[in-house]
């Protein structure tokens, strides 16, 4: 089996002659099937909500929806699950572009439900991000939501390969994996029952390749974390894990200096950013064109616990 090109090789290549330059003449189909989930979404719900991180995924959602309805005319809120252990750049910039677009921004925080004892952390240092889920779906009574969007692609993790564009949830905000409805011809059954919701994911069939090549190619601002920084951080199971007042080095770990950036954005206990000099959208597109590992896997330490976790958090009403 012979092994990938290193990015070198393959910018060395496409840059050889105009010939060589890597198409994306296959965003307009994303985009548009994006566009129409996210418009058929506002027509058959009364109460849709969009996920909004401010990482990557949701923020290539976000300039869908402004090619679907405009700017300042998106006609859901934004929701944020916040674990209080975000990063700083992530939190800031999505305030930030919420602002700019005039949308509205719902904030609720895994540290309320701690404060109402609906969570309960095993111990101190437990990272909050499976914790989520609960403070969801206290969102989701609150707000009557009946639709989330969510930007979950299907070539991130076994899991979410599963998941259908309009994700049933039952009464209990569960995801019952054996009864999906099926969806052929883009035909979405959008029936509910009292109490149940949808979760949509408009990107599902995107890539991460696809996601950057649209970044690069609709010139959509980023947190700065994304791209090449240097940061202090730790080799641990192959993992680079960032050093912070969160994640303190363990005895006999060595800390270093290295150029980083972020694939994936999350809270700070669970995602470590991979070894890279990549400073533009471009840069990063030669770099994914080398990756051998989905961004989960070369990022998030919390699936690494085992083959099952996304999916037994998704059972949960994870995202």
């Amino acid at each position: 089996m012979n092994a990938r090109p290193e990015p070198a090789v393959i910018e060395a290549a496409l840059a050889h002659d105009s010939g060589h330059q890597l198409s994306n003449a296959h965003l307009d189909a994303l985009e548009e099937e994006t566009i129409f989930i996210l418009r058929e979404v506002a027509g058959a719900f009364e109460r849709p909500a969009l996920l909004f991180s401010g990482g990557k995924d949701s923020l290539v959602m976000l300039k869908c929806a402004e090619k679907a309805f405009g700017a300042g005319r998106i006609p859901y809120p934004l929701l944020m699950i916040d674990t209080g252990h975000n990063f700083p750049e992530v939190t800031d910039f999505r305030d930030q572009r919420a602002k700019e677009l005039g949308a509205e921004l719902i904030v609720r925080s895994v540290e309320d439900s701690m404060a109402r004892g609906t969570v309960r952390l095993a111990h101190p240092g437990e990272s909050r991000n499976v914790h989520q889920s609960v403070t969801l779906l206290e969102a989701i009574e609150e707000f009557r939501f009946d639709a989330l969007f969510g930007g979950a692609r299907r070539d991130e993790e076994k899991a979410r390969a599963k998941e259908r564009i309009f994700s049933h949830r039952d009464g209990f905000g569960q995801w019952q994996p054996k009864a999906q409805r099926p969806e052929l011809w883009t035909l979405f059954n959008t029936r509910l029952q009292q109490g149940e919701h949808f979760r949509v994911f408009p990107i599902s069939n995107w890539t991460e390749l696809d996601v950057w090549q649209y970044i690069a190619r609709e010139n959509i601002g980023l947190p700065s974390i994304y791209y090449t920084h240097q940061r202090q951080v730790v080799d641990r199971r192959g993992l680079l894990v960032p050093v912070t007042e969160l994640t303190p080095p363990r005895d006999g770990e060595q800390v270093q200096v290295r150029d980083v950036r972020f694939r994936t954005v999350g809270d700070i206990t669970c995602t470590c950013p991979v070894e890279s000099t990549a400073a533009t959208p471009q840069q990063i597109v030669i770099e994914t064109l080398a990756a051998e590992v989905s961004e989960r896997g070369a990022t998030r330490m919390d699936d690494k616990t085992s083959d099952a976790s996304m999916e037994k958090r998704k059972k949960d009403g994870y995202f």
